[in-house]
């Protein structure tokens, strides 16, 4: 009975899997356990050979030699166990090792990667603010700019009245040398010198004054006009006498003479007053012909509107 059941045991161990290092301690207790037994059987060997027992002896000399086959088998397999037992830890070590590598640097990696999109986000952050700021700047210029052209339109309007006012003021003298104008957002005001001096002289006429007058009551009611007088020559040198030295002298006498009528109105202010001479420098006629030196010999009052406000806008664009 006893060799039955070692038998049996030798076969289960055999058809077990040896995978574990518990399978590995559960061959290692049976192989001890079947070395006991065969050096049990070996006494009883022996006492069975010193008794005179011969058909016993035959018996388990025959089941030892099977014993000790199945103990061999077993040692076998107890060897295989064991190096696939050390095979297996290897393996998983050098797996948790690798694992252990892998995820540092997996973590690193994140790290980096987190960094960086802070980093992104960060700058993205800054972007938008700046891009609010501008928007908002924008928003701003377009509002001055609306502003600014609203106030360019409406000195437009204020200079298209005013041309209109004083085109109606000097229409008597209209053909007589005297033209208006308006252009660049200005008013011209051009009145040849027959209508208002004889020549060489910068006394103003009768017909003249008249006209000038007429010209100062409208400037009168438009106080925020800025008012520059200029006189012109042909280029024929001045040949009178006088304290004249030459056309540029006798041009700024003659623009002074009409700034002096146009100061007898007090409705106009005088710092809105500037006299200015060009002489025969800014002719708009040939001075080859009679008729382009007449054209040339001219007053010009160029009619201004003040730009404070525009201005101020244009600094703060």
């Amino acid at each position: 009975m006893i060799l039955k059941g070692i038998f049996g045991i030798s076969v289960l161990l055999l058809t077990s899997s040896c995978v574990s290092s518990k399978i590995y301690d559960d061959l290692k207790s049976r192989y001890d356990m079947l070395k006991a037994e065969n050096e049990a059987l070996m006494a009883q060997l022996d006492n069975a050979a010193s008794d005179g027992k011969v058909y016993s002896v035959d018996l388990l000399k025959d089941r030892i030699e099977e014993l000790n086959a199945e103990k061999s088998r077993l040692a076998m397999d107890l060897s295989a166990c064991q190096n696939n037992y050390n095979r297996l830890k290897e393996s998983y070590d050098a797996l948790e090792a690798n694992s252990s590598s892998a995820l540092s640097d997996n973590l690193a990696l994140n790290r980096e990667l987190l960094t960086q999109l802070e980093a992104k986000e960060k700058a993205l952050a800054l972007e938008n603010e700046r891009l609010e700021k501008l928007k908002k700047d924008l928003a701003a210029r377009s509002q001055r700019v609306e502003e600014l052209e609203a106030i360019i339109a409406s000195k437009d309007a204020k200079m298209r009245s005013l041309k209109e006012a004083i085109s109606a003021a000097l229409t008597n003298f209209e053909g007589n040398g005297l033209t208006v104008e308006q252009r660049d957002g200005k008013v011209y005001v051009s009145m040849e010198n027959k209508l208002l001096f004889e020549s060489g002289s910068w006394a103003v006429n009768a017909r003249g004054r008249e006209a000038v007058v007429a010209l100062g009551k409208v400037l009168a009611q438009n106080k925020e006009i800025a008012v520059l007088i200029e006189g012109h020559t042909d280029n024929v040198p001045y040949g009178g006498n006088g304290n004249i030295s030459d056309n540029w002298d006798l041009s700024t006498k003659r623009a002074t003479a009409i700034v002096n009528i146009l100061t007898e109105n007090s409705g106009i202010p005088k710092d809105n007053l500037t006299a200015a001479g060009r002489g025969e420098f800014a002719p708009v006629a040939t001075n080859t012909t009679s008729e382009g030196r007449s054209k040339n010999r001219r007053i010009e009052v160029i009619l201004t509107p003040k730009l404070d406000e525009i201005s101020k806008l244009l600094n703060e664009l």
